[in-house]
């Protein structure tokens, strides 16, 4: 026999033991084969390392608010962040001036980005310029989540950007503040604003919905231009400015007159000036027993106290009492965007841990709903159309 002959049976030996055994084929091309080889003993397979289960323990979540002149209820849920977790939690403010300070807001975004322990930023408000941030961070940094709460930029702006986005339903706002002030005797509701805020589309569309709702419920509706806190003027000016014209409005409508205004800067001279002038004041800007209230009845929380909701609730329920207008105020029976603050920094623990994906609608519901403590009082969700990632809620109303 030749050798030529004896080479092909060898390869046709090679190919039945392959396939003998009834599996398939692989779909390859057969390899050249021109001399019989030995077949070196099995190695035993090395052993793969470990995956780590376990979660990073040095990630950091970033944190941005308002000072306290903009809204101290904020700041203040940041400063009690950094004190639960510690160096995990960075903190961040951005500018009073923030409308003409974008290039700042930026910065202290891209600062935070700039760690690379940094897996979240949360972002309460989301104040003009909060959207360019993320643009700018996402140019090196697309691994970052971002969680917003109450954006100051229309919602189509900010959902394809934020991965979860809290907003509260502001339309049905319109509607419950409205009905509200009715249940409480108001005859005149007066809404201050500002051009920059009814510029914002949400905040337009509450005050139009407000309107429509007083003309179905015999409630005279009154818009009164109020100056921009982050102008000329400043804080100072804009409350200053309340501080006059309450008294000005009672004396002109008289006392079954309900007061709202778009800013958290004014709702501290506003409620002490509802509560002089004994007229009506059925909610904040941002709904919260903790936003203005404690300030402006002088209420001093000892620290044994601190975040005891039932125990703030009392102190103002009280002091109403003691000024003779109990039943004329009024907010949520829980903080609004404390509640979107805790929630986005609980989210992003979860997400970075690999307990949820990036986008997660329910999750974030889940969350929010055992921040809030739904026992207290019914919580409903809505979402923007083609963004279930950008959450609106509600929740209701207690009267002191």
């Amino acid at each position: 026999m030749s050798k030529k002959l004896v080479s092909l049976l060898l390869v046709l030996l090679l190919v039945l033991s392959v396939v003998g055994c009834g599996e398939k084929a692989p779909a390859a091309e057969a390899p050249v084969v021109e001399e019989p080889v030995a077949e070196a003993p099995a190695e035993e397979p090395a052993e793969e390392p470990a995956v780590e289960e376990t979660p990073n323990e040095n990630y950091k979540i970033g944190v941005m608010t308002g000072t306290v002149s903009q809204g101290e209820e904020e700041f203040r849920a940041g400063e009690n962040l950094v004190k639960k977790y510690g160096d995990m939690i960075q903190h961040v403010t951005y500018p009073d001036n923030f409308s003409q300070e974008v290039e700042t807001t930026i910065s202290q975004v891209k600062s935070l980005a700039a760690d690379p322990d940094m897996v979240a930023i949360i972002i309460t408000q989301a104040i003009p310029g909060t959207t360019a941030a993320i643009d700018a961070v996402r140019e090196t940094r697309d691994d970052i989540l971002f969680i917003l709460g109450a954006p100051h930029e229309d919602p189509e702006v900010v959902a394809p950007r934020a991965d979860i986005t809290f907003e509260l339903d502001q339309m049905q706002r319109g509607i419950d503040i409205m009905d509200t002030a009715k249940d409480m005797g108001a005859e005149t509701f007066v809404h201050y604003s500002f051009p920059r805020h009814m510029a914002m589309q949400l905040l337009a569309a509450r005050r139009d919905e407000m309107k429509k709702r007083a003309e179905e419920i015999g409630i005279e509706f009154v818009e009164v231009d109020a100056p921009d806190p982050t102008g000329d003027a400043g804080v100072s000016g804009a409350q200053q400015f309340i501080i006059e014209d309450v008294p000005r409005q009672v004396e002109k409508y008289g006392v079954d007159t309900a007061f709202f205004s778009t800013n958290c800067g004014m709702q501290e001279p506003l409620i002490k000036g509802v509560v002089e002038t004994k007229a009506i004041y059925p909610e904040q800007c941002c709904p919260s027993p903790y936003h203005a209230y404690p300030a402006a009845l002088d209420i001093e929380i000892p620290e044994d106290k601190a975040g005891d909701i039932d125990y703030l609730n009392a102190e103002i329920t009280r002091i109403i009492a003691e000024k003779g207008v109990s039943g004329r105020f009024a907010t949520w029976v829980m903080p609004a965007n404390v509640s979107m603050i805790q929630a986005g920094v609980e989210y992003a623990m979860e997400f970075a841990e690999g307990k949820i994906e990036r986008q997660d609608p329910e999750a974030a519901m889940r969350i929010l709903k055992e921040v809030v403590g739904v026992e207290q009082d019914k919580i409903v969700f809505d979402s923007l159309e083609g963004y279930p990632n950008f959450l609106f809620f509600v929740l209701g109303s207690q009267r002191f």
